[in-house]
């Protein structure tokens, strides 16, 4: 069941997410888990299995409600890499820029350029039940980054869902737009209206 009224811890430390997952879930307050609690690796082989991972250890650390995200990107003409590798596609310390480049240099110019972002969301309730969310936002890459918003590989993603004439990338939408299509806005949706039933 769900922690009515109480908030909601985020298993991650990336800011942007916090920051992406509190504009999707502004009727719910979200909290960041605090310095000292030792996230695990993101070693498993689905988004879901990383995402259950962090929430669970959110969640024993705390004893609150808590949720975590994993994402990525997948490209057909990788056989779906990087996948859950891409955040560290570049190197366990890479940065965002260098694993866009790493994935713009990988995928052929005149190859496929089909890629697909997918997210899951775990949730963890404070006595340890659990509820996974996944969706997807399907797009081409560019060859080139554009745009200042997002972050990961935002300037180079071109949603389908913004119609064949509309070569924006996911850095270029306004936030409002993102969250209406992206993997990420469609997961915390379902979350939340998943939550909303529990009240």
């Amino acid at each position: 069941m769900a922690s009515e009224g109480q908030p909601l811890v985020v298993a991650t430390r990336n800011a942007y997410k916090i920051a992406e997952l509190r504009e999707i879930l502004s009727g719910h307050e979200l909290v960041a888990l605090a310095d000292d609690v030792e996230l695990p690796p993101e070693d498993g082989e689905t988004f879901e299995a990383n995402a259950l991972t962090k929430a669970r250890a959110a969640q024993r650390a705390t004893g609150r409600a808590a949720l975590a995200d994993d994402s990525g990107i997948a490209a057909v003409a990788l056989g779906g890499r990087p996948g859950v590798r891409s955040a560290r596609y570049a190197g366990p310390e890479a940065t965002d820029e260098e694993n866009l480049a790493r994935l713009l240099d990988q995928v052929p110019d005149d190859g496929d350029r089909s890629v697909a972002y997918v997210c899951a969301i775990a949730y963890v309730d404070p006595h340890g039940s659990e509820r996974s969310f996944e969706a997807r936002c399907e797009g081409t890459l560019t060859h080139r980054p554009r745009g200042d918003g997002g972050f990961g590989y935002d300037p180079a993603f071109v949603p389908i869902e913004t119609g064949p004439d509309d070569p924006r990338t996911m850095a270029e939408l306004s936030p409002a737009e993102k969250h209406a299509i992206s993997h990420r806005g469609r997961a915390a949706r379902a979350l939340a209206e998943w939550l909303e039933r529990q009240r």
